[in-house]
Parts: C-alpha cells; structure tokens; sequence
C-alpha cells in the first residue's frame, strides 16, 4: 500500500524525534543540576541571562 507508507514513515519520525527531544532534555537538566552545584551564585547568574 503506497498511501500507508508516508503516514507511518511520519509518524515513525515524529516518535523518534520525540524520543530525542526527550532523551536531550534529561541529558541537559541532569548536567544542568550538576553544573550549578559547582557554580558560584555570580556564574548562575550569568547562565540565567542566556
């Protein structure tokens, strides 16, 4: 079936790239707690400004 391909090849991405999203925001906000446990409150300001 030719129209089914394209609607489960979206999907397939969509899902994937959900995945991603997911996995680099956890990867992110777990680096993100450990960072600012060394950071004084200067640098955390400063990374707040970004």
């Amino acid at each position: 079936m030719p129209q089914m391909s394209p609607m489960w090849w979206l999907t397939l991405m969509l899902v994937f790239n959900l995945f991603y999203l997911i996995m680099n925001s956890l990867l992110y906000f777990n680096y993100d707690k450990k960072f600012h446990l060394k950071t004084s409150t200067k640098k955390l300001k400063m990374n707040w400004l970004w």
